[in-house]
Parts: C-alpha cells; structure tokens; sequence
C-alpha cells in the first residue's frame, strides 16, 4: 500500500477564529522564498488545494495560438510578484518570459495538478531541451542537435523518429521514482493512473499532441493546434517566448521546477478555497500578484453563478496596479475582436485586475461580454 496523501488536518491553523490552511506559519513583511523544501512544497499542495472537479476535456496542451502576442506588453510592467494561472504548459511560456518569483497554477482538475508533476520531473531530470522531449515523446533523440538548434529544428527532428514503447516504460518509472523517492511525493495509486494516462497520450501523440487526447467524451476540433505548433508561435515582433524557444528559456524552467517555484494546485475559481489560500499566502509574504492568467475559464463561470464567486475571490488577492488579468477569447463566441492574423480562432486579451474587481463591486459586470469587452 503507498502512502496517502498528507493529512490536511496538519496544516490548519487558528488565525483570527478562522482557519487557514499553510505548511508555514506567519511570516508577514517577508520576501516570497527563493526555494521550498519538497515538504513544504507538498504540504501546499495539499493544504492551498479544493476538492477536484470536472471538466469535460483532458485539456492535455493548449489551444490558443495568439498567447505569446501579449507577452512583450506584460514584460514592460512584471514586477516580480507572483503569477497565477490555469491550465497546462502554457503557463511555462509566461513564467519564463514574465519571471515572477513564484507561480501557483490552479485548476479544477486533478489531473492537471499530476500533468505538472509530471513535466516538473521530465524538465528536472533533462539535460537540455533535446533531452527534455526525448522523455516528454519516448522517442531517441535525434544525433546532430545543435545547443542553440530552434525550436522548430528540434521538433522537425522529434517528427522523424518513430515512438519507442520500451522507451517510454522506462521514462514512466524514472517519473515515478523521481516523484516519489527523489522528492517524497506520496502519490496515490489514481494519481499514478492519473499519470499513465497523460504519459502514454504525450507517447502516442507526440508532437502532433492536441488539446484533448481523442476519448469517446470529447476529442476536439481538428483546427486545435498540435504542441509542435504551439511552440513555435511568436509574438506579433516575431520573437518566440516559448520554454523551449532557447536553452536559456528552458534553462530559467529548469531553476523555477528545481526550486519548488512552481505550485500546482487543485481548484475551482468560483470555489472556497484554493485562491482565498493563495492570496493569504502571498499577503504573509509582503507579495502582490503580477498576472493572473485566466485562459477562457470565465466563460464557464458566467454559464451560471459562480463569476460572482470568482471576482469575490479575486478581490481578496493582494494587487497593485500592475496587476494584469490575461485572458484568451474565443471569436466563436459572439464579441469580435479583430484576430492579430490569419487563421487565428482566438485572442489574448490584458486588463487590469483592480479595474474590473472595481467594477464588480460598483455592481457594473452582469455578463461575460462586459467583461471582455472591458480588455484590451
């Protein structure tokens, strides 16, 4: 039998008749951490996280093309505050290009949560990004990459080499063992599963990985990008931020995922917990959220009631007025915005988080399109 998930009783702590959830205690007026211990950085895990939830697609990869055009804009006011965000390996991108000192990723799958562990374990253990999707894929690496080779070279390369199943076995157990032995992570036997699954999806799919891996429920439109062609967008100068664009990218990922920097979490944006932790956090470290990516999430919330929730949520973070909201709109769901090129399903959208949270509480937001059409 494995080890069980720590006890979240162990981290609660009486504060003010409230309780508050924290492997540490008060530390106000101190600088965010420049690494956290592995017991540290799991007994966050456990106690910043909700319950999980559903959501109907894998969601295994992004399907926004147009995520680095904001990237330049948001590098002018990065702060070196803390960056929250939603969703896969997108979240890479930004955290390498934005360089927070720390970043929480919340979500409302579990799976997500374990799709992190999983990268954070490959990009530990690599050696360069060739190395890197060698494992990520279970294919050879290629002989003759070069160390400054681009990232479209790289996966050009990765295209020609077919997938290698003893390969992958064997990646599989570095991962657990590197998990579990190396950091002490008591995984579950669903999260272990949990992991298989995504392996074996990156291992079949492999650079032409889509959004959701095809199942019976849901296996996406076909104009979803594959993985090789969202790593090789750029901004709209024609730079690629993405983690893998240069070993000096993917190098800064490396530091981030070896110092525990990058925090996955479990929760519902519309629930009671996971942000409201998140924000007490960072207010105990003297810290303020620079960006908050949101991927289109707001879209389901304002499905039913809990955007109200959510806005609620987000105004219990600690904010200044750099703090950015980033959003991606889909051109399918009725407010045009003007594409930033040919082909493009969707737009990546900033504005400023106090504004709208401004705004909710002068009761002025009923519905998602004054929301985007509040963004830039």
């Amino acid at each position: 039998m494995r080890r069980r998930h720590l006890l979240l009783a162990a981290f609660v702590i009486v504060v003010g008749g409230g309780l508050w959830l924290s492997p540490r205690a008060h530390v106000a007026g101190q600088s965010l951490p420049t690494k956290i211990s592995d017991k540290d950085f799991w007994g966050m895990i456990v106690g910043l996280s909700e319950p999980a939830g559903y959501f109907r697609s894998d969601n295994l990869i992004s399907n926004e093309m147009a995520f680095q055009h904001v990237i330049p804009e948001l590098q002018k006011t990065q702060r070196r505050g803390a960056y929250v965000g939603v969703g896969p390996d997108q979240n890479f991108t930004y955290i390498t290009a934005m360089r927070p000192k720390m970043a929480f990723i919340i979500d409302i799958r579990r799976q997500n949560m374990l799709l992190h562990l999983m990268y954070k374990a490959l990009v530990e253990m690599s050696t360069d990004r060739a190395d890197f999707l060698s494992r990520l894929f279970s294919r050879s690496r290629p002989a003759g990459l070069a160390a400054d080779a681009t990232a479209q070279t790289l996966l050009d390369a990765f295209q020609a080499v077919n997938a290698d199943d003893m390969l992958q076995q064997r990646n599989l157990r570095a991962i657990f063992d590197h998990l579990e032995r190396t950091h002490g992570f008591p995984l579950t036997d669903a999260d272990e599963n949990s992991i298989k699954f995504v392996y074996s999806s990156f291992y079949l799919g492999g650079p032409d990985l889509r959004y959701s891996f095809p199942r019976s429920d849901f296996a996406g439109p076909q104009w979803f990008p594959t993985y090789a062609e969202l790593m090789v967008q750029t901004d709209l100068r024609g730079e690629n931020h993405s983690y893998i664009a240069s070993a000096k990218n993917f190098g800064v990922l490396q530091e981030y995922e070896r110092n525990n920097l990058i925090v996955p979490l479990v929760g519902d944006f519309g629930g009671d917990h996971a942000i409201r932790a998140v924000g007490q956090y960072l207010k105990d470290h003297d810290a303020t959220v620079t960006a908050f990516y949101t991927s289109n999430v707001e879209q389901y919330l304002f499905q039913g009631d809990p955007w109200k929730k959510f806005f609620a949520n987000v105004g219990t973070l600690p904010l200044d007025e750099h703090s950015t909201f980033i959003r991606a709109y889909f051109s399918r769901m009725g407010y045009r915005f003007q594409t930033s090129g040919p082909g493009l399903q969707s737009s990546t959208l900033l504005q400023p988080i106090r504004g709208l949270v401004n705004a909710f509480n002068r009761g002025e937001i009923h519905t998602y399109y004054d929301v985007v059409s509040r963004s830039k």
